[in-house]
């Protein structure tokens, strides 16, 4: 049952991502989503695997609109300090704690730093992020804490 949800998924954004209706790229469509469900299939990830998605709809979309306006700040800050003069930057890795607890939300939390301009998750360990900061300040790593709050708060809760 789930690779036939699979297939109808993969086919529909490959569908909605080429907008086009060639019998040529409906077959390359088609061949590419059975190469990637055989893959999947073979590497007994479909049917073994259970999926658990243990965030709130509702409140993952808020966190999505709030992470936009944060990628948006963090793009115009990275440009004016590409075109200042004098580029000064204070570059920093530190750990960061992780504040999620289900393993989706924690890869939302280290791509949401990914995602920001001027940050990077170098490293997932078991409790905490490693993360570099292109311009570091005293309120760097409180703004990250602040992130993971919000995906936190994105979880169910009681699992």
């Amino acid at each position: 049952m789930k690779i036939l949800v699979l297939a109808i998924l993969y086919s529909s954004i490959w569908i909605a991502f080429s907008g086009h209706f060639d019998f040529l790229l409906l077959s390359f469509g088609v061949l590419s989503v059975s190469i990637v469900l055989y893959t999947l299939r073979r590497m007994r990830i479909v049917d073994e695997t259970p999926i658990k998605f243990q965030m709130n709809a509702f409140k993952l979309a808020t966190y999505s609109f709030w992470l936009i306006k944060e990628i948006l700040k963090s793009n115009i800050t990275v440009t004016k300090t590409i075109l200042s003069q004098k580029i000064q930057v204070k570059q920093n890795m530190f750990n960061v704690p992780l504040s999620p607890k289900s393993d989706a939300a924690q890869v939302i939390f280290a791509n949401s730093i990914t995602l920001t301009p001027g940050t990077i998750t170098v490293e997932t360990e078991k409790n905490s992020l490693l993360v570099h900061s292109l311009d570091f300040s005293d309120n760097t790593e409180d703004e990250i804490a602040d992130m993971g709050n919000r995906v936190s708060a994105c979880e169910r809760k009681g699992k």
